[in-house]
């Protein structure tokens, strides 16, 4: 596939580096103002580095955004006149709904959004997908190379917002449970390498499990679980303090930030 990242900052850059630990490109464009700030993917193979966006998507088919929303107008401004029929518009950009990006480039083009978190640097991203009416004819090629990325799912742009909580921000609030965990390691009486090493892989196989058996959380809880044990006397007290109804408040007042962010911009 050829393809585009347009304005490859942090987020860019993370779908860079699973595009290219993938093989899930034929040719890959990166653009920035400051070409020394992504220095580090000179000299992979069909990798190019440049300040034009317009050269980048007069060489690409798919063309990734991730540019900051303020610039997003201007930039869809910039290089309308080089898109083509063949161009699929894959915007990143927070907020930023279709019927806008169809008001800079029209209702004819392929445009979808996809909201991925920054694990697609390591071909685990979780990201939500959605699309114009035109889009549609193309949302596969999206989820293909989402899916090489990790794991892709198609919802209504209604859920966009929710879903930038729920998995982009998620990333940050599962970070802060693994510290948490860390903590309580070392407070038992690991290192802080070996506690930070338990709490990963665990975590891991705890979202693994899921994944391949396909079960409710509860079954997987139920099977570590045994009267009056230490598992279950674990689980009261974190509840006793709240887990669960900090992490549901925490995950609503992230979504509710970002839809009065949204209102101030209307």
């Amino acid at each position: 596939m050829k393809i585009a990242i347009i304005g490859t900052g942090n987020l860019g850059k993370s779908i860079a580096k699973g595009l290219i630990t993938n093989n899930a490109i034929t040719s890959l464009y990166l653009t920035k103002r400051n070409l020394e700030s992504i220095a580090e993917f000179e000299g992979y193979k069909n990798v190019f580095l440049t300040t034009d966006n317009k050269k980048a998507v007069e060489n690409s088919d798919i063309l990734i955004f991730a540019v900051q929303p303020a610039h997003f107008e201007d930039i869809l401004q910039e290089i309308k006149s080089s898109l083509t029929e063949k161009h699929v518009v894959i915007s990143t950009i927070t907020g930023f709904i279709i019927s806008k990006i169809e008001e800079q480039i029209g209702t004819d083009k392929f445009i979808i959004r996809a909201m991925p978190n920054t694990a697609i640097a390591v071909g685990k991203s979780m990201t939500c997908l959605c699309s114009n009416l035109q889009g549609e004819k193309r949302i596969k090629i999206a989820e293909a190379i989402f899916n090489r990325l990790g794991h892709s799912l198609s919802i209504p742009e209604s859920q966009m917002q929710a879903a930038t909580v729920v998995c982009a921000s998620g990333i940050a609030f599962w970070m802060r449970l693994i510290r948490a965990t860390t903590q309580a390691a070392i407070q038992l009486g690991f290192d802080a390498k070996e506690a930070q090493e338990l709490a990963m892989y665990t975590s891991e196989g705890a979202a693994n499990l899921l994944i391949e058996n396909g079960n409710h959380p509860e079954e997987e809880i139920d099977r570590v679980t045994t009267p009056q044990g230490c598992t279950i006397e674990g689980l009261n007290e974190m509840e006793h303090k709240g887990l669960s109804s900090s992490l549901i408040q925490g995950m609503v007042a992230s979504f509710n930030k970002i839809n009065n962010i949204k209102k101030e911009q209307i």
